[in-house]
């Protein structure tokens, strides 16, 4: 087994046992123990993802598309993590830096669009490079909401930016495993996070979270 092959069987490992440390965490009462322990695994998890991606794009030289997988699940994790951190949208260096990063990671990917091998449908192409634009936008514009309106956004956007990650992790494994039904099995796993997200969203309250990241 060569160094390629190591890498790709901890980057499967690292995103099999996030996707199942993400839904343990989801489905745990939300700011108890098990939660915020499951969470924080699947945050070191996540990095262990992106490490092994990073290297299979830019040392491999595989597909580049895994670039924009890669950093979709990281930012959303790294943004979900820091805005549960913060609770607030008052402008923080580290996290101008890294939407930026992202934005410029997501650039490049555009800009050899056409000269790069693509294994992906455009549908999921699209829509994966188009939700981390709008992800970007948003986090780099929420400074300009009054903090008096802002209050408990932090909450939501925790919801979906975590609840997306995981999506994410289902998403990139379903097209993998069965790339037969694409773009159904990648397609379909993303409406069924969003539902998902939006449930826990409309359903817990600000309360529930009270020292959730002590």
């Amino acid at each position: 087994m060569n160094l390629h092959h190591i890498n790709i069987a901890m980057h499967v490992l690292a995103g099999s046992s996030a996707l199942i440390v993400g839904l343990v965490a989801l489905i745990a009462t939300k700011g108890k123990k098990t939660h915020r322990l499951m969470g924080r695994i699947f945050l070191y998890l996540i990095a262990l993802v992106i490490l092994t991606g990073l290297i299979g794009v830019f040392v491999f030289a595989r597909n580049t598309f895994l670039l924009v997988i890669t950093v979709l699940v990281g930012y959303e994790a790294f943004s979900g993590f820091r805005i549960l951190k913060t609770k607030s949208n008052k402008v923080k260096l580290i996290d101008v830096m890294v939407a930026f990063i992202a934005l410029i990671s997501v650039t490049y990917f555009l800009y050899y669009f056409k000269s790069i091998g693509m294994i992906w449908s455009l549908v999921i192409i699209y829509s994966t490079v188009g939700y981390l634009v709008l992800l970007i936008v948003y986090d780099l514009i929420r400074y300009l909401i009054p903090a008096r309106l802002y209050a408990n956004l932090w909450l939501y956007e925790h919801i979906l930016k975590m609840v997306s990650a995981l999506t994410g992790l289902f998403s990139a494994f379903s097209g993998t495993v069965f790339p037969q039904y694409q773009p159904y099995s990648q397609f379909i796993p993303s409406i069924l996070g969003t539902l998902v997200a939006v449930m826990f969203m409309v359903t817990v309250r600000p309360k529930k979270f009270q020292g959730i990241a002590k």
